[in-house]
C-alpha cells in the first residue's frame, strides 16, 4: 500500500514566488531511513530538502542536498519554520530545532522569520590566489577561509558579473566558495552582496544561502563597524537577508512564500 507524507515547497528569503531559494519540506511523525530521505532529496532535485519530526518539546531537523546530508542550512530552516507555523500550527510563534549544528531557534515576527544561528567567522588564509581566481574567472581583492573559501571583491557588479568554471570550483579543496562585495551601484541599498557555489555537495550555485551569512555577517560587521546589516544574494533568483551579529551568534531574518502543497507517495515499506 502506498504511503503518503506531506510535501511542501517554499521559496525562502523572498516576498514573492519564484524568487529566493526553493526548499522542499517534509514533516514526519517518525523518521524514514537515511537512504530513503537522500533518495527523496535527489528526486526533488532542489538545493535542500528538509525533514523534521517531533523530539520532546522541540523538533529534530535534518537537511539533504541531492547528494549528501548537510550540517547547517539556513533557507531550509526558514522554510521548515514557515511550514510549521503557517500550515501546521498557525498559533505558534517560535520553534526550537535540534540539529547537527546545535539548537536553532526560529521566531516569527509578523510575516518575517528570525533565526538564531552560530557565528562562523572567517580568517586570513595562506592559500595561493591563482587557482581560486582561475576558477572564478576574476581576481578578488582578498581571500579568507572558514568552512568555505571567501573571495572579497571591490564592487557588487564584480560579483554579479562572475561566470565561474564550476568544474574548477569543484576541484578546489574547500566545502564551497562564497563571493562577496560591498553594496554598490544598483545594490547600494544593501550593505553587502554575495553569491555561493557548492558543486562538491551537488549545488552548482545556491540561490540564497543562510549558512554563508553566518560567515559573512561577522566579516562585514567588523569592516563596516555595525552589527545590523542588510544583505542581498545576487544569484539569478536573488533574495534578501537581514543579518545581526550578537556575540558568537548570528541572527538571520527573512520572508518565505508557499509555492507547492501536496503529498509524497512512497512505496510500501
Amino acid at each position: 500500500m502506498i504511503r503518503e507524507i506531506p510535501l511542501f515547497q517554499v521559496d525562502a528569503f523572498t516576498t514573492r514566488a519564484f524568487a529566493g531559494n526553493p526548499a522542499a519540506v517534509c514533516p514526519l511523525q517518525t523518521w524514514l531511513p537515511d537512504a530513503l530521505m537522500q533518495a527523496i532529496a535527489a528526486e526533488n532535485n532542489l538545493a535542500e530538502t528538509a525533514f523534521f519530526a517531533p523530539e520532546g518539546e522541540a523538533f529534530r531537523l535534518r537537511w539533504f542536498t541531492p547528494t549528501t546530508e548537510m550540517d547547517l542550512c539556513g533557507h531550509a530552516t526558514l522554510a521548515s519554520a514557515f511550514v510549521l507555523m503557517t500550515e501546521m500550527e498557525p498559533m505558534r510563534t517560535q520553534v526550537v530545532f535540534t540539529t547537527r549544528s546545535g539548537a536553532l531557534t526560529v521566531t516569527r515576527q509578523g510575516a518575517r522569520y528570525e533565526m538564531d544561528f552560530p557565528s562562523m567567522p572567517s580568517t586570513p588564509t595562506s592559500r595561493p590566489l591563482g587557482a581560486l581566481a582561475a576558477a572564478l574567472g576574476a581576481t578578488p581583492a582578498l581571500i579568507l577561509e572558514a568552512k568555505s573559501l571567501v573571495a572579497v571583491f571591490d564592487h557588487a557588479e564584480d560579483v554579479r558579473a562572475l561566470r565561474p568554471n564550476i568544474a574548477a570550483i569543484a576541484a578546489l579543496d574547500t566545502h564551497a566558495v562564497i563571493v562577496t562585495a560591498p553594496g554598490t551601484g544598483r545594490d547600494a541599498d544593501v550593505d553587502f552582496v554575495s553569491r555561493f557555489f557548492a558543486p562538491r555537495v551537488g549545488v552548482d550555485e545556491d540561490p540564497v544561502t543562510g549558512s554563508a551569512h553566518c560567515t559573512l555577517t561577522p566579516y562585514w560587521a567588523a569592516r563596516l563597524g555595525r552589527n545590523d546589516l542588510r544583505a542581498r544574494q545576487v544569484s539569478p533568483r536573488s533574495g534578501e537577508v537581514s543579518c545581526g551579529l550578537r556575540g558568537d551568534r548570528v541572527l538571520l531574518a527573512g520572508h518565505a512564500v508557499l509555492v507547492i502543497r501536496g503529498a509524497l507517495c512512497l512505496p510500501p515499506s
